[in-house]
Formats: structure tokens, sequence, C-alpha cells
């Protein structure tokens, strides 16, 4: 099911959330919305769920304008981070509720059916008599994730759905979502603000701003050409750099960094730490190692330029450096925007 959002405005009380946003998601896609707390993404996927109502503009799923449709009658599922289980029911119970209610009837066996075919495709088999408080947080997730699929939507809209768990559990959960995303092949519009999670999870993603659209693309697309200084630091621990063009380039302490399409003034230069490279005898720019920050697949090391700008980058694990050394950074990749 293709999904279209022409000119969606939303307002609350006294400021507008969303900003003439349009975007076109199609059929079995999976698209991730991103951005800051407040950047409007939520409220996006509420419109389309039915459960905010939009000011002005157009939601389409498909060629049926849904724009006024009760969120009953759209044909979503629904996963919260929250859960959302009815602790009073089992397993079984809470995935067979939405088919209970629904205005599409189906006798006991194939309710039943139905549950095991979902208990077996969310890896909780054998699970459906327990109750919410007697799994784990992870598998109430999924518990989740089959309620809503129980009803057989025409579009999967997921709200920050690994948000209140642990790091490691939200991993796994990635992958597996993933993979049953691929199988099933449900048009699929996801929330969340973790950079890392959208990636790993989205065959594209739209950035959002003060509810607005900033940048859309594949995650090699905006991770090699952000469009402006908000995505480039909203997308990494980047060294955000104040500097002055001149003829189209930056003298960034005697090495020659190129802006290209950049007016003559002051700008921002950006620097990921994994584009910086340490080299005791250069090239690069001349610098002292401050700290060293050991991590599990790198040494993040904090470093001062001789003009005495901060500079973090990573080198590998086996790399010999430590406070007090001197190098030089080299900068393999820049990209600088007007201030």
């Amino acid at each position: 099911m293709k999904i279209r959002l022409d000119n969606v405005v939303k307002s609350f009380d006294t400021f507008r959330a969303v900003h003439d946003v349009s975007l076109d998601i199609d059929s079995g896609e999976l698209v991730a919305l991103l951005g800051p707390s407040g950047s409007g993404k939520t409220t996006i996927l509420r419109m389309v769920a039915g459960l905010e109502y939009a000011d002005a503009g157009h939601i389409y799923f498909g060629d049926l304008d849904a724009t006024d449709i009760p969120v009953r009658d759209r044909g979503v599922g629904f996963v919260f981070q929250h859960y959302a289980l009815f602790p009073h029911m089992t397993v079984a119970e809470n995935i067979a509720f939405g088919m209970k209610v629904s205005k599409v009837k189906r006798s006991s066996a194939e309710i039943e059916k139905r549950v095991s075919d979902l208990l077996g495709l969310v890896r909780l088999d054998g699970l459906g008599s327990r109750f919410p408080g007697q799994i784990s947080g992870g598998q109430r997730q999924r518990v989740a994730l089959a309620r809503a699929l129980a009803v057989d939507p025409k579009v999967l809209l997921l709200d920050e759905p690994f948000g209140a768990l642990d790091a490691n559990v939200r991993r796994d959960l990635r992958r597996w979502l993933r993979s049953i995303h691929e199988e099933l092949g449900i048009t699929t519009l996801f929330v969340t603000h973790d950079k890392e999670e959208a990636m790993d999870l989205a065959d594209r993603l739209v950035i959002l701003n003060e509810g607005r659209i900033v940048q859309q693309g594949t995650t090699e697309a905006i991770c090699r050409a952000p469009s402006s200084a908000f995505v480039m630091n909203f997308l990494g621990d980047a060294n955000r750099l104040p500097v002055a063009v001149s003829a189209g380039a930056v003298d960034f302490d005697g090495v020659r960094i190129p802006a290209v399409g950049v007016p003559d003034g002051r700008a921002e230069l950006f620097l990921l730490p994994g584009d910086l490279v340490w080299r005791p005898t250069g090239p690069g720019v001349p610098a002292s190692v401050v700290r060293v920050v050991d991590r599990i697949q790198a040494r993040r090391v904090v470093a001062l330029s001789q003009g005495g700008q901060v500079l973090e980058f990573d080198a590998p694990p086996e790399t010999a450096i430590q406070a007090g050394d001197r190098g030089h950074v080299e900068i393999r990749n820049a990209k600088v925007f007007a201030a």
C-alpha cells in the first residue's frame, strides 16, 4: 500500500507542529522518520494512523483519500513504545483481541490458527498462555507487533518501539524486525530519534526539524551528502568548527579545504571523527594529543590543533598514542556550510 502526504499541516493551540509536509512512501517500503524531540515525527505518524486529524492537506492510501477516515477503518497496525498490552489477558488473548473486535468476522478456529501462526512468526512459540508480566520487555514488544499484524494491516506504524529496552535487546530486535519486514513486505513507517536504529532498519530516512522535512534519501545518500549544517550535526558527533571562507576555500591551520558553493565569509567546518586520521609525521593539521579514551573497537582521541581548535577522532585500538604526543591530523573528508 502506497502512502502519500500532500502538504499536511497540524497545529496545537499556540504552535504549529507540522508545516506543509509532503512525502511519498512506496508500497512495501520501510521509511524512518528521524529527528530531535519536537520535530513533528510522532505527530505525522499519528495523522497517518488517524489518531490526529490534519488541519490542512491530504493523506492518501493508494488512490484513496484517507484524511478523514476514522482510525478503525484505516487498516493500520500501530506499535507503541510502551507495549500497551492488556495485563489481565494472556499473550494469546492480547494477540487475538483485535481480530475479535474487528468488523471482519472470523471463527474461533481461524483466530486460534492466526494466533498460533503469529506466535511462530515472532518466535514466541509456547508462550501463548503466559501473561505480559511473566515475559521480558523484548518479548512483550514482540507480542505488541504480533497484535498489530493480527488484523492484516495495509500499513504498519511503529512509534519508538524499542525506546524502553536496553541497548543489547534493541539491537537484536532491530535485526529481527528487519527480517520480519522483508518476509511480509508491509509498508512501514517508523519513528525514532536513534540514528543508529534508523540506519540499521530503514530503506529511506526522512529527517525532520521543527515540523519540516530537511532532507530525505537512503542512508548512504544522506551520510555522504548531508544538505545542511543541521543534518550534519544531527547525524553524528561531528567536530563543528568556526572558519572563514575565502575564494572558495577554507584555510584550517595551513590545510586548504574546498568550500564549493559557499559564499565568502563566516562558515562552519564539519569533520566526522571517522574522517580524521592520526599521522605522527604528517601530512595534516599539526596537533597535540590531550586525552585518549579507550572503547571496545577503537580509541577516541581528543587533540588540540596548532591554532587552538579541539579535534576528536577515532584511531584503531592497536594505535600507540597517548596524551602529550605531537603529530598531525589528516583530513580525508570535510563539509563546509555557511554560518
